[in-house]
């Protein structure tokens, strides 16, 4: 596949996932008390299921999908990435950027569609701010994606193994907010739908520039 094809494919990805979440931030908003079929029964569930070591180990994993080790991770990778000081310089602020900017466009999204968490007395984490998209799933989302595009970024052959863990773990910080209590899971499937519509423009937008050779190598092999 060309790198033309690849920026193509990506900004359909876009605009499929951005199309998706609309949808369900559409049915969220117009849903008696706000609660799609799913997310009673998926709540009640990680309350009576959530002993003691479990909610510590989530709370643990929940905890690194926000704050400072997101853009400590992407920093590191920015200059894993960049090969030279300069150069890592450089790809370091693009992706503490690509994450700021999507940190400021989900908080547009959250805000507009200002749903309400589940009952406090049912978390096991603090937590603030309205509910929909997850913020710790987008953010935690948005990094994965950054990170395995980093590996590419660097030019040499992407460990699968690597990019297995990095998903893994952004898939986990996600689920650990429904697990916590404090999240419905649709909030947590807006996230993922939501770093996924991000994730993808951003990559519409680089595959398209003519410099675009690392990332897009990797991205149109084969």
């Amino acid at each position: 596949m060309t790198r033309t094809g690849a920026a193509r494919r990506a900004g359909w990805l876009a605009l499929a996932a951005a199309s998706l979440l609309a949808l369900l931030a559409l049915w969220v908003v117009r849903a008696p008390d706000h609660l799609l079929p799913a997310d009673a029964g998926l709540h009640r569930w990680s309350v009576t299921h959530r002993p003691a070591p479990a909610a510590t180990l989530s709370r643990a994993l929940t905890d690194t999908g926000t704050g400072f080790v997101p853009y400590v991770l992407l920093l590191v990778a920015g200059w894993y990435a960049g090969r030279t000081t300069r150069r890592g310089a450089r790809t370091a602020a693009a992706l503490l950027l690509c994450l700021g900017a999507g940190q400021v466009v989900r908080y547009a999204v959250m805000t507009l569609v200002a749903r309400p968490r589940p009952a406090v007395g049912d978390w096991a984490a603090h937590a603030s701010g309205w509910s929909f998209p997850s913020g710790h799933t987008s953010t935690a989302a948005m990094t994965a994606g950054l990170l395995v595009a980093a590996l590419f970024l660097r030019g040499s052959r992407v460990p699968r193994t690597a990019v297995v863990l990095i998903g893994l773990w952004g898939a986990g910080v996600g689920l650990s907010r429904v697990y916590l209590g404090v999240h419905w899971f649709t909030d947590v499937l807006g996230g993922w739908l939501f770093a996924t519509a991000w994730l993808a423009l951003l990559a519409h937008f680089y595959l398209r520039r003519p410099s675009a050779e690392g990332l897009g190598r990797g991205l149109t092999r084969g």
